[in-house]
């Protein structure tokens, strides 16, 4: 009933959340008024800025920002403990990640739905553009090099999950066409597409299908890379409606059915709870409350600041003031719609990691197989010995095979008691999985081209101004560090198209650093306008402290520091370092601006 009783409790404060605070500053704060033109309206050319409904914005917005960082963070940080990850997701949501990722979306919309590193230029100082920018560039690199491989694994740990993401591309533009070009209301072809993407999960792997989705899992991963390069290279150049919109749109429809399946299934077990006869058992938290002090998991960095970075999209992330201010704010058509969209989408996402963490602390004593070296045994455990298979250190925790796969596994259950079978029930989440990291892929590549065309434009470089340049430049760059072999690997087919997982390290706190930046813009924005300022300055501040602990930790505190640890690695030690240095410079910058900024409005767009 414990389960049952936080599932509900988080959702009833979400929705309270939604209507009061988030209602709170739009009209008071932001003071958004449909009056106001549209950056998609008043710039309106077909391709980025394309007038869009809000529900469709939505289901782009919510499936960018996501990806599986409110998966794989929540399923990691509850090694722990449940109630440390719990409190940081629904308070860090609330009050930080939503405020942050609609701020980013009403500042963007008010200067013509600019990045916010394009307009930190004009509203902190000149300088703070090329650096802001170029953390950008860094941190969506990491993604774009990365997330190849995050698919590809995927894939090969539910290769039945790899027909249904496959048939959301065509799904996409037939739907993306009706809508755009016919005129056509989304009721029909919403309900049409869902129904054909279920469908194809529940028989997207009976006969030779089923040889499909074996043959393309046997795929090395370096192809996976190169494909899904492509793909976003198309994804990125395509008018925003033919590819990027519509498919993201799907799959939010998909993804939220399936959220929707995970919490009727948790309320049927926390109530009958799962199984019959001797084999029933209910539904309880098995995890400890929290693992500290002599309790740690052994391996495990500290509990702060690396729960919060940890954690991530399910509480906070810089990615999202991307996303609001890269693509959103360029598609909704009216300003009064960024609530739902800036801060309803980020509640919905802290949903999503209260709901894995359940699905890691209590859905997976439901009956999980036992893995030893990766290999299931046959065997299944139950209760707290599930739990430990998969925390009882950091080493056995860590790794994308095990967060996701005690996300499946407990979600999975939860989906079986509602008499679903288990078959089917895997391969949703691998879907769900799959597609979220699908749909952040294709989002951070047109993302990076913006960067990128911004970058070429302030330093001179005319080539990098154009679309196709900026893009081909992008996805070079990223292929070329994917290209690689993982760290300490040999040069051979099967380890080729692993080395973002050379950087990937940096990500986590480079991330949450873009978080803080972005705060510093809307600070600036707001200081400008004499708007109250609190609460956005106290989370500029945690979200500016916190991911530079984290780096100088990871730098030179422990055995595996990357510069003073037993195996130095200079190159991560190098940049974290420079990184650091960006910091610090645009944090001089903007102390020399504030006490000029009160009150004087920045140039206009």
């Amino acid at each position: 009933m414990q389960t049952l009783l936080i599932a509900l409790g988080s959702l009833v404060a979400y929705i309270i959340a939604y209507n009061t605070y988030g209602r709170w500053l739009s009209r008071k704060i932001f003071k958004l008024d449909p009056a106001n033109k549209a950056p998609s309206i008043e710039m309106e050319d077909g391709n980025d800025y394309v007038p869009t409904s809000k529900g469709v914005v939505f289901g782009h917005h919510f499936t960018s920002i996501a990806g599986t960082g409110p998966i794989v963070g929540p399923a990691l940080a509850v090694i722990w403990g449940w109630l440390p990850a719990l409190l940081w997701v629904l308070f860090g949501s609330i009050f930080i990640g939503a405020v942050h990722d609609f701020g980013a979306l009403v500042v963007s919309m008010r200067n013509k739905g600019q990045t916010v590193g394009d307009i930190s230029g004009r509203v902190l100082a000149p300088r703070a553009r090329i650096l802001f920018l170029s953390i950008l560039f860094m941190a969506l690199t990491i993604v774009l090099a990365i997330f190849g491989l995050v698919i590809a694994a995927v894939f090969k740990m539910f290769p039945s999950s790899i027909f249904p993401c496959l048939v959301q591309i065509p799904i996409a533009v037939g739907i993306g066409v009706w809508i755009h070009r016919k005129g056509y209301k989304l009721l029909i072809p919403s309900l049409i597409a869902l129904g054909i993407m279920y469908l194809s999960v529940a028989y997207g792997d009976w006969g030779f299908l089923h040889v499909f989705n074996s043959t393309l899992a046997s795929w090395p991963v370096i192809a996976w890379v190169v494909v899904l390069l492509v793909y976003s290279y198309a994804a990125s150049v395509l008018p925003v409606w033919v590819l990027l919109q519509p498919r993201d749109y799907i799959n939010s429809l998909q993804l939220l059915s399936a959220l929707g399946l995970v919490v009727v299934g948790l309320v049927v077990a926390g109530i009958f709870g799962f199984g019959s006869g001797a084999e029933k058992h209910a539904l309880e938290i098995v995890a400890p409350v929290a693992r500290l002090g002599d309790q740690a998991p052994a391996g495990a960095p500290w509990i702060f600041p690396f729960l919060f970075i940890t954690i991530a999209c399910g509480a906070i992330s810089g990615f999202h003031c991307l996303v609001s201010s890269g693509t959103s704010s360029k598609q909704l058509k009216c300003e009064t719609q960024a609530q739902f969209v800036g801060y309803g989408s980020m509640l919905t996402e802290g949903f999503l990691a209260v709901l894995v963490i359940l699905a890691c602390v209590a859905g997976i004593g439901l009956g999980v197989p036992e893995m030893i070296d990766g290999k299931a045994t046959g065997e299944t455990l139950f209760g707290e010995a599930a739990y430990e298979s998969r925390y009882a250190t950091w080493k056995t925790s860590g790794g994308l095979a095990a967060t996701v796969g005690a996300f499946v596994s407990g979600s999975g259950n939860f989906i079986q008691a509602l008499g679903l079978g288990a078959a089917f029930a895997t391969a949703l989440m691998g879907v769900f999985v799959a597609s979220f990291a699908a749909t952040t892929l294709d989002t951070a590549c047109r993302l990076q081209r913006y960067v990128t065309q911004e970058l070429g434009a302030a330093i001179g470089i005319k080539p990098l101004t154009n679309k196709h340049g900026a893009t081909i430049f992008a996805i070079v760059i990223a292929g070329a560090i994917a290209a690689m072999p993982a760290p300490g690997a040999a040069y051979a087919t099967e380890n080729l198209g692993k080395g973002g997982l050379i950087l990937w390290p940096l990500f986590g706190a480079t991330n949450q650093l873009l978080a803080g930046l972005a705060f510093l813009v809307i600070l600036f924005w707001m200081w400008r306008r004499n708007l109250p300022i609190w609460f956005v300055a106290v989370p500029a501040v945690f979200m500016l402290i916190l991911p530079a602990i984290a780096m100088v930790s990871q730098v030179f505190i422990g055995d595996a520091a990357w510069l003073t640890g037993e195996n130095p690695n200079y190159l991560l030690a190098a940049i974290g370092l420079t990184t650091l240095a960006l910091e610090v410079w645009i944090l001089v910058e903007a102390a020399a601006a504030w006490p000029k900024a009160k009150g004087i409005l920045e140039q206009p767009a």
